[in-house]
């Protein structure tokens, strides 16, 4: 089972990520940007990420910029409240592989994930 490490600040958002996904990857949580590159460097079996763009302290565009520092392969899917195409050219241009809209559709979400571990 592949190991997908969710980041969002929003505990409702994290348990309906994990109600999705919980029976096809093998989930490990985080609560903002900060535990999240914690657990990868601690967790290198990670096959992708779900980060949330809106995020105190920092946002998920600079949260990647951290992971591409030390890891430019893992697939990086940016989660974000606000569907627009700057929002997405910006994670897109900042590494991200895909983006998904919250609110979440079930599909949309396992889709961009298969994608990105297969």
């Amino acid at each position: 089972m592949h190991k997908i490490l969710i980041c969002d600040d929003e505990e409702a958002v994290r348990e309906s990520l994990g109600l999705i996904l919980s029976e096809k990857y093998d989930l490990v949580f985080a609560k903002d940007g900060g535990e999240l590159i914690q657990l990868l460097k601690a967790t290198p079996d990670t096959k992708a990420i779900l980060l949330d763009i809106k995020m105190p302290e920092k946002n998920g565009i600079e949260v990647l910029g951290e992971i591409r520092s030390f890891n430019s392969d893992i697939p990086v899917i940016i989660s974000t409240g606000y569907q627009s195409v700057e929002t997405a050219a910006e994670a897109i241009k900042a590494g991200a592989c895909n983006y998904i809209v919250k609110p979440f559709e079930t599909d949309a979400v396992l889709e961009a994930l298969q994608k990105a571990v297969s």
